[in-house]
């Protein structure tokens, strides 16, 4: 019976999970990146070449090492369980396909987690990021726009980029988004919102859109696709200038330690929990699949939970 490589069996697995999965271009690298690691990693234990690695070297000790091996370089705990995760689905799938006999990775308990509260902004700080791009030429426009979707409807940063033209509602004040898994879902955006994406709009007709990039060549009945949010090129923007973007308004409004678009997505959670919106209505907008990710997403201090619980237990108002 032929030997089966890891290397072989990893370029199998990110197939499977494309083709099979659904997987997205994002989660595939990232997968890739991990198992590349993991195989790096039990190649330098072996004294050998990476591409030498039989399929059954994947065994509990070796994962085990890996993941005392990243501990020891500096990654998160948080880091190091993703790293993991990567490996146990993988493992799973040798499995599954009959070049392993057992999972090992269930002999191996996932690093715990450190305890921290998700970055937020208050709302003066809110104010300071919208207000920082200069609307005065056509890209502090186009920042504006990004950064008032953002906090208006708590999407993600590559949902925000892979939006199109044809999937914002202006009238109805609806963006549809498709999220992780190919899931869809309509997320409502507010007033000031609309009018700042009416205007970048406006601005966009002056730009020809660069041809959408796909595999193939599209089918005849195929809907054409513009890009929401363009580059001075005018193809559609990516997430690294995306990212670049809303650190730079972070910078110009002076925000103590910067943002990040994930930070913009917690603040849309927190102030919708702040301002007594349902847990499961967020977790319906940010488009989670589980209400514990949600919990974990927003936060209330101390006094603001007193005043609820004085508002709303019977007996705590009689104190």
């Amino acid at each position: 019976m032929m030997t089966v490589m890891l290397k072989d069996a990893t370029r199998d697995f990110l197939q499977f999970l494309k083709l099979n999965r659904n997987a997205s271009p994002h989660t595939v690298r990232a997968y890739d990146t991990d198992l590349t690691q993991f195989v790096e990693y039990l190649a330098v234990r072996s004294k050998t070449k990476p591409s030498r690695i039989p399929v059954g070297a994947l065994d509990a000790e070796g994962v085990r090492g890996f993941l005392a091996s990243l501990l020891d370089r500096g990654n998160s705990r948080a880091s190091s369980a993703r790293r993991l995760a990567a490996v146990r689905a993988f493992a799973r799938y040798l499995v599954r396909e009959g070049h392993l006999g057992d999972d090992p990775t269930q002999l191996v308990g996932s690093p715990r987690k450190e305890q921290t509260l998700p970055r937020h902004l208050d709302l003066a700080q809110v104010d300071g990021v919208m207000s920082s791009p200069d609307v005065a030429n056509p890209a502090g426009r186009r920042d504006h726009a990004i950064l008032e979707l953002f906090y208006a409807s708590g999407l993600r940063l590559s949902e925000l980029v892979g939006l199109d033209i044809e999937d914002v509602n202006l009238s109805g004040r609806m963006v549809r988004v498709r999220g992780k898994g190919g899931k869809e879902r309509l997320v409502p955006f507010n007033q000031s919102t609309a009018e700042a994406l009416k205007t970048m709009l406006q601005d966009a007709r002056l730009v020809t859109p660069a041809p959408a990039r796909g595999r193939g060549r599209p089918s005849a009945h195929a809907r054409p696709r513009h890009a929401l949010f363009l580059n001075q090129r005018g193809g559609r923007l990516t997430t690294r200038s995306v990212d670049r973007i809303v650190r730079q308004a972070a910078r110009a409004a002076a925000v103590p330690g910067g943002l990040s678009p994930h930070a913009l997505r917690h603040t849309f959670a927190t102030h919708l929990l702040q301002a007594g919106a349902d847990l499961r209505a967020i977790q319906e907008l940010l488009g989670h699949a589980s209400l514990s990710t949600t919990q974990r997403y927003t936060h209330l201090d101390i006094g603001r939970l007193m005043e609820v619980y004085r508002a709303s237990h019977p007996r705590a108002r009689k104190v």
